[in-house]
C-alpha cells in the first residue's frame, strides 16, 4: 500500500498550483512515482537520466515561473541532480526536489543504493527537509504535511529557488492489485501572501539628495526574463538622456534605446576615462561581458544594486548601497525624480554604439566562413517568436558580440556550465508550441546528448550546432592558447558529428560547411514538421579564432578612424 502522507504530499502540490513533475525510474521512489503519475491535475513525464531530468525540470520552471517537481530513487540518483540544483539556485528558479531514501537505520550499513542524502545539496539549496520515516502517530502526519507546505512556500518565496525534501520509505512500495489511490479533496494547505517591498520616505529623501551630485549614470541590467514594463521605463530614461542603459543579451531588455554592443570597445583603454560613470545602478542576475565587469571595477563610481530581498551583490567591487525594492518600483521613482544629466556623456556612448552598428556587417563581408559570420547570418533568420537557448563558452559570447536580439534569450549563466544546455532547451519545448532554437557548440551538445533520450514530442525544437571538433574558447584565453598541450588537454579534440545522433533519435539532419550551403539549409529549417531538426555547421577551431581576431581588429580600426 502507498502511505497516506505520500498521497497528501501530491495532493498539496496540486492544490498549491504545481502542475508538472519529472520522474526518473526507480523502485524506492515507486510510491511517489505512482502518486504523481495518477493524480489527475499533474502532468508527469519520465526521464531516465537524472542529470538530464534535473535540467529539463529547470527549463520548464524557468518558463512557467512556478515550481516543477523532481522525483528520483535513493543513492547516486540524487547526486545526478546536483548540477541542475546549483544552476537553479543561482538563477533563482523554483524546483521541488523529492529524493526517496532508505530508512535511517540502513544508511552506511553496506545496503544497496544508500548514501548520506539529508542536506546532500549543501549550500546550493534554499533549504533541505527530512520527511518522517514512520507515521505511527498523528503528530508525524502533521509534521509531514507541515514540511510539504513550508517547502513549496519557500520554493516560490522571493528569491525563488530549489528546495529539497528527502523521504525515507519502507517496503511495501506498491499498491495491491485493484487498490485505488485516494487523494484527499481538501488537503491542509498553508497560504503565503508575498509583500511588494518599496523604499521608505526617509530612504528616498537620502537617495534624492545623493542624485543631485551625480551627472553620469550607468544602468546595468543582469540576466532576467523579458519584462515589457521594465523595458518601457528603461527606454524612457535613455530617450530622455537621463541614463545610459547597458544590456547584455541575457538581460532580455535590449532595444534601440539601450547599449548592446559595448563588448566591442570597453576593452579599449582610450575610451575608459570619458566613459566612466559617477554612479552604477544594477538589477537582475549575472552579466556575460567580462570587459564590462573589468571596466566598472576600475572606475571610482558608486554602485547601487536593486535587490528586493536586500541581499548584497558586489559584482563590480564598487557597492555602496542596496535598494531593497523591486526594479519597477525604483525605476518609476527614478524617472520622476532624477535631475538632468550630462547629455554629452549619453551621446558619447550612443556614438560608439552607432559606429559599431554601421561597421560590424562590413567586417563579416570581408571574413572567411566560420562560426562567427555564420551566426551573424543565422540570427537574422530565426523567427521573432522563437525562444533562443544558447550554450555556454563561445556560443553565448558570439551572441552577445552580435548585438540586439528581439527573441527571449535563455542561457544557464547561474553556474555557466556546459552540462545541461540541451536538456534545459527540451524543458522549454515542453511549455510552448512555438519554435525553440538551441545554439550550441559541439562540446556542450555531445556532453548532454541524453536530453533527447525520452518518448516525448520535440517537433518544435531546432538545433544549430557549431561543430569545430574542439573546445574552441581555449584558443582565445591567453593561458591555454600558449601551451603545447592546448589541443589534447584543453580543446580536447573530438571527431564526432551529429548524423548518428540524428538517426538514433529521429531528428531531421542537415550538414553544411560553407555559406552557400547554409543559406540553402535555412530556407526550410523553420518549416513545421513532426521531427526536430539539427543544422550542423562544421568549421575549424583555429580558423574561428583567427576570424574573431580579424573582426575585432577591423572593428577597432574603423572605430578609431571614426573618432578622428
Amino acid at each position: 500500500m502507498i502511505l497516506q502522507p505520500i498521497l497528501d504530499l501530491v495532493a498539496i502540490c496540486a492544490k498549491k498550483g504545481i502542475q508538472n513533475a519529472i520522474l526518473s525510474p526507480g523502485s524506492r521512489c515507486a510510491p511517489l512515482t505512482l502518486a504523481f503519475s495518477r493524480h489527475p491535475d499533474i502532468h508527469a513525464r519520465t526521464i531516465s537520466d537524472e542529470r538530464s531530468a534535473g535540467f529539463i525540470a529547470l527549463g520548464m520552471a524557468q518558463q512557467l515561473e512556478k515550481p516543477v517537481v523532481l522525483v528520483c530513487t535513493s543513492g547516486s540518483a540524487a547526486l545526478n541532480y546536483y548540477p541542475a540544483v546549483a544552476e537553479a539556485f543561482f538563477q533563482q528558479i523554483p524546483l521541488l526536489i523529492l529524493t526517496a531514501d532508505r530508512p535511517p537505520e540502513w544508511i552506511d550499513q553496506y545496503d544497496g543504493q544508500t548514501i548520506f542524502q539529508p542536506e546532500v545539496y549543501g549550500k546550493h539549496i534554499k533549504k533541505s527537509f527530512q520527511f518522517p520515516d514512520s507515521f505511527s502517530n498523528e503528530e508525524q502526519v502533521w509534521h509531514a504535511n507541515r514540511i510539504v507546505n513550508e517547502a513549496i512556500i519557500l520554493c516560490k518565496q522571493f528569491p525563488p529557488g530549489p528546495v529539497h525534501i528527502n523521504i525515507p520509505l519502507r517496503e511495501p512500495f506498491y499498491p495491491e492489485a485493484g487498490e485505488e489511490l485516494v487523494f484527499p479533496e481538501n488537503p491542509k494547505v498553508v497560504t503565503f501572501s508575498p509583500n511588494n517591498p518599496v523604499l521608505g520616505e526617509e530612504s528616498l529623501i537620502n537617495i534624492k539628495d545623493r542624485l543631485q551630485t551625480v551627472k553620469k549614470i550607468l544602468i546595468v541590467t543582469g540576466q532576467q526574463k523579458p519584462d515589457p514594463k521594465i523595458q518601457t521605463l528603461l527606454d524612457q530614461l535613455a530617450k530622455n538622456q537621463k541614463a545610459v542603459v547597458i544590456t547584455d543579451a541575457i538581460s532580455n531588455l535590449q532595444s534601440d534605446q539601450t547599449i548592446c554592443l559595448h563588448d566591442h570597445w570597453l576593452g579599449n583603454e582610450q575610451f575608459a576615462l570619458e566613459l566612466a560613470p559617477d554612479l552604477i545602478i544594477s538589477f537582475g542576475k549575472s552579466v556575460i561581458s567580462k570587459s564590462l565587469k573589468l571596466f566598472l571595477r576600475k572606475t571610482e563610481a558608486s554602485h547601487w544594486h536593486i535587490q528586493a530581498d536586500g541581499q548584497a551583490k558586489d559584482t563590480f567591487q564598487r557597492l555602496t548601497r542596496v535598494l531593497a525594492c523591486t526594479p519597477i518600483n525604483f525605476l518609476n521613482w527614478l524617472g520622476l525624480n532624477l535631475p538632468n544629466q550630462d547629455g554629452e556623456y549619453f551621446l558619447r556612448w550612443n556614438s560608439l554604439e552607432k559606429t559599431i552598428q554601421r561597421v560590424l556587417p562590413s567586417a563579416f563581408e570581408k571574413s572567411e566562413f566560420g562560426e562567427y559570420p555564420a551566426l551573424h547570418f543565422l540570427l537574422k533568420k530565426i523567427p521573432p517568436f522563437s525562444k533562443i537557448h544558447v550554450a555556454n563558452s563561445m556560443a553565448v559570447r558570439y551572441l552577445n558580440f552580435l548585438g540586439r536580439r528581439n527573441q527571449e534569450i535563455i542561457c544557464n549563466r547561474g553556474t555557466s556550465g556546459i552540462d545541461g544546455s540541451n536538456s534545459t532547451a527540451v524543458g522549454c519545448i515542453f511549455t510552448t508550441k512555438e519554435p525553440v532554437t538551441l545554439i550550441s557548440g559541439d562540446m556542450a551538445f555531445f556532453y548532454d546528448r541524453n536530453a533527447f533520450w525520452h518518448n516525448y514530442s520535440m517537433a518544435n525544437l531546432r538545433i544549430i550546432l557549431l561543430n569545430n571538433h574542439a573546445g574552441g574558447i581555449f584558443r582565445l584565453i591567453d593561458g591555454p592558447s600558449k601551451q603545447p598541450e592546448l589541443e589534447e588537454f584543453f580543446e580536447t579534440r573530438q571527431n564526432l558529428n551529429a548524423s548518428h545522433l540524428a538517426d538514433e533519435f529521429g531528428f531531421n539532419y542537415t550538414f553544411v560547411k560553407n555559406m552557400e550551403e547554409l543559406e540553402e539549409a535555412m530556407s526550410s529549417f523553420y518549416t513545421p514538421g513532426i521531427h526536430p531538426k539539427i543544422l550542423e555547421i562544421e568549421s575549424v577551431s583555429a580558423d574561428n579564432a583567427a576570424i574573431l581576431k580579424q573582426v575585432k581588429a577591423f572593428v577597432n580600426s574603423e572605430l578609431m578612424n571614426s573618432q578622428g
